[in-house]
């Protein structure tokens, strides 16, 4: 049953995860469909990645005696509103309004999952059923961006989101049949909570996380233009290398939930950043030979995803008394990398008129992560973190 649990959240993780994803694969449509500019659209996703990043910490922090399953279910059935809220209007401030709530809910339910996840499952396998859980996420890429643009070119925009509200309904049924009654965290003072931000384990750990969100941002938002622009692929070339994409992350996403387990958070860390760097440092060497740049992203991707389970297996095994503030913050600096390496991999575009040298900006940025890494792998060794 505890298995079958696992999977349900996964699944939930796959909608909110789309409701994410879905807006750059439609932007233009809805944009035309709204009336606005393509920039002014651009901002629903901005503002569900600053209401992920910042409402996410600060209500985890102040829930911790909220039974998971309430929690739960609570931000799943926020989740549908902020869908259906969006379909009521077609007003840009009830838009925005309901892309803030989707953010929240969506960002207060995937830290309320893997702290559910693990309470259910024993020690030796809690990297499998995060790593099990990132897989929703990745699976939001390979089917439910595709799904949302298919029904966007067959109806309109907000159909998407009518299949994810409708979707988040039964999601919100399955829960409250199926999950047990999970206690919350022991009740911590708000403020002694924050006192582990000042140990440099967990200091440079969610350093790790900026950079290496960052330095993939840099890269993946104009992952579409190097495919076009630099390997001269065509827009349906384009489409099906975002599916082996999406492919590699789900791969990756069950390497990293076994590997975490076998050879522990630390090393897998290391190990996949290296990775990261080399295989965006030796992209450019190779547009000139496909098959050798498509196996170069490939790798970068699912090593992407290898990192999520480790990472926050990293976090649980460091902080257990303070497991859901940190794995919140996490969630948030992640949202914050996203968005500046967004913003980095623009200049760099706009400074060099090609999307050419966004792998070794991106790599360059990579290689901070590696540094911040070794940095709070190297304290953990020398201090035990303070229980709270």
């Amino acid at each position: 049953m505890k298995s079958v649990l696992i999977y349900v959240l996964m699944v939930a993780v796959f909608f909110t995860a789309t409701s994410e994803l879905v807006i750059a694969g439609v932007l233009n449509v809805l944009a035309e469909q709204m009336n606005i500019s393509e920039s002014v659209a651009g901002q629903l996703i901005t503002v569900y990645s600053l209401a992920f990043a910042i409402g996410t910490p600060i209500i985890i922090s102040t829930t911790t005696r909220i039974p998971r399953k309430n929690l739960l279910l609570l931000a799943i059935a926020l989740f549908i509103v902020g869908n259906f809220l969006t379909i009521a209007s077609s007003s840009l401030v009830v838009v925005m309004g309901a892309r803030i709530l989707l953010g929240v809910s969506s960002g207060v339910f995937l830290v309320a999952a893997f702290s559910a996840a693990t309470k259910m499952v024993p020690v030796e396998k809690i990297g499998s059923a995060i790593g099990t859980i990132i897989l929703g996420f990745s699976s939001a890429m390979i089917f439910g961006v595709p799904i949302g643009v298919a029904l966007t070119n067959m109806y309109s925009w907000q159909t998407i989101f009518l299949f994810l509200g409708l979707g988040g309904i039964v999601i919100l049924i399955g829960l409250a049949l199926l999950l047990p009654n999970l206690e919350g965290d022991a009740p911590v003072p708000f403020k002694r909570q924050f006192e582990v931000l000042a140990n440099p384990v967990i200091f440079y750990a969610l350093l790790l996380v900026l950079f290496r969100e960052a330095g993939n941002s840099v890269m993946f938002t104009y992952i579409a233009s190097f495919l076009g622009n630099i390997l001269s692929r065509s827009a349906s070339e384009i489409g099906w290398m975002m599916l082996l994409f999406g492919v590699a992350g789900a791969i990756g996403s069950r390497i990293g939930g076994s590997a975490v387990d076998k050879w522990g958070s630390a090393k897998l860390i290391i190990v996949g950043v290296m990775v990261h760097v080399i295989a965006l440092l030796l992209l450019p060497l190779a547009i000139h030979s496909f098959p050798v740049a498509i196996t170069l992203l490939s790798l970068w991707i699912m090593s992407m995803f290898v990192l999520g389970p480790a990472t926050q297996t990293y976090f649980i095994e460091r902080a257990p008394q303070s497991a859901n503030l940190i794995i919140s913050l996490n969630v948030s600096v992640t949202q914050m990398g996203i968005a500046i390496g967004a913003s980095i991999g623009g200049l760099v575009v706009n400074w060099n008129d090609t999307v050419l040298y966004n792998p070794l900006a991106a790599g360059l940025v990579l290689i901070l992560a590696f540094a911040s890494a070794v940095l709070s792998i190297r304290k953990s060794k020398q201090k035990m973190i303070p229980n709270l």
